[in-house]
């Protein structure tokens, strides 16, 4: 029976992935499989409190225990409110329409 079990830690920023794989111990929690990646030498940026995690795209927390092939997410955090954006870009579409600009005065 093997005593390790294998997964991969990623972690993308604008213009840099990075992934990496590796053997943990069984009843590995996230966290500990993020620090002994070393992932947060490599990026000191990731702050395991502020960022979230993941396990193939759900969110998860930093103490959930591990499988064998789980991938675990590193997000960074959002620069724009996603809703916010939406609101303006509606509100922005509004004022095209109502006005129609020098094209309609033609």
């Amino acid at each position: 029976m093997n005593d390790e079990i294998n997964i991969e830690v990623v972690y993308a920023l604008a213009h840099e992935q990075a992934l990496l794989r590796q053997a943990v111990p069984p009843g590995s929690t996230v966290a500990e499989a993020i620090r002994l990646s070393g992932m947060l030498q490599k990026y000191p940026g990731i702050d395991l409190a502020v960022n979230k995690l993941g396990i193939f795209g759900k969110l998860t927390k930093a103490d959930a225990v591990l499988r064998d092939r789980d991938r675990i997410e590193i997000y960074r955090p959002l620069i724009a409110d996603p809703k916010e954006v939406r609101r303006k870009r509606a509100e922005q579409g509004k004022a095209m329409k109502k006005g129609g600009g020098a094209a309609a005065e033609a």
